[in-house]
């Protein structure tokens, strides 16, 4: 890995004199990725950094502005980091899931900023039509983050469809920022689309005749997936992972559940599952996890987001008798 690190600086001038204007705000730092020639992706959680990765493979230095564990909604942004940002070659976010992050990026000043929320069509889920108190209901999709547009739900790499047109254009993003290996940028964009497609195939193919449409979450992160699979999510608090539902809610949801065959309430692995045991013990339900994959820990089920969706496919289709 180190090699390239040992290339004299002459040989490094040319590489180093295209990210000049990204490093003019360097403490001379070996953490900061131009200077071995690479381009210096800054990603704002989980789902755009492994983008980066995969679409830029050896050309490319991702750093992540979330840290493994953190729950990407609550995170805050230290003047370090709002500094970093401002170095970077290429800045990918999803614009309303993380305030801190939306407001770091608008004063980092950073040129080439990808905003994953203009690459797909967002929409606003509410949760299946039992909404509690309207407007809330509303903002149930996006917890409390206010973010762009009436409602719009920013979670859409949890359908596999959607976040392939992500891909797309982070790949045309890093083939801009870096010409050079436009090429390798475009192979590699197509491979990853390649398996998101496969893995689109893989859950309509398992979701195909569930003996229950309706799963019952914590989160209220899956309404793309929900709808591309025709399913319907319930979200018990939504609002926020952590927040407690109303006894009318716990009410609600438990005749939902009589209702509609449910068996299993699920949580997630980064928010506390009290909400989820409390709510299945009342109403003698099984508790599972649904991983809205905003990162990954050694807790998730799975390393990478292939694997975590695939086990998250697993676990809804047990839970609704899909065979």
């Amino acid at each position: 890995m180190n090699v390239r690190r040992l290339i004299p600086a002459a040989a490094l001038a040319g590489a180093v004199a295209l990210g000049a204007t990204a490093l003019t705000a360097c403490s001379g730092a070996s953490a900061t990725g131009s200077k071995d020639g690479k381009l210096d992706v800054m990603a704002s959680f989980y789902p755009m950094q492994f983008l980066a990765e995969q679409i830029g493979k050896d050309h490319v230095k991702v750093d992540t502005l979330t840290k493994p564990g953190v729950e990407p909604h609550d995170l805050e942004i230290t003047p370090k980091q709002t500094g970093r940002l401002g170095e970077a070659d290429v800045v990918l976010y999803l614009k309303g899931l993380q305030p801190a992050v939306d407001k770091a990026v608008a004063q980092s000043g950073v040129k080439s900023v990808v905003d994953a929320a203009t690459l797909t069509k967002l929409e606003a889920h509410g949760t299946s039509g039992h909404d509690h108190g309207g407007e809330e209901g509303h903002e149930a999709e996006g917890h409390d983050h206010g973010h762009g547009g009436a409602g719009e739900d920013p979670h859409v790499w949890l359908d596999p469809a959607k976040y392939a047109e992500v891909a797309k254009g982070v790949g045309a993003a890093l083939e801009k920022a870096d010409p050079d290996h436009a090429a390798d940028y475009k192979k590699n964009t197509d491979e990853l689309v390649g398996q998101l497609t496969a893995l689109d195939t893989e859950f309509k193919d398992g979701l195909k005749n569930p003996a229950s449409k309706t799963f019952i979450t914590t989160h209220s992160a899956f309404g793309y997936l929900a709808e591309r699979y025709g399913l319907d999510q319930e979200g018990i608090s939504g609002v926020d992972p952590e927040s407690e539902p109303s006894p009318a809610r716990v009410k609600e949801i438990q005749e939902i559940a009589k209702k509609e065959n449910v068996t299993t309430v699920f949580f997630e692995t980064l928010a506390s599952d009290k909400t989820a045991k409390t709510l299945a013990a009342d109403t003698g339900l099984k508790t599972d996890v649904l991983d809205p994959l905003e990162g990954i820990t050694d807790k998730s089920q799975g390393a990478d987001y292939f694997e975590v969706m695939r086990s998250n496919l697993k676990n809804l289709q047990k839970a609704l008798g899909a065979k």
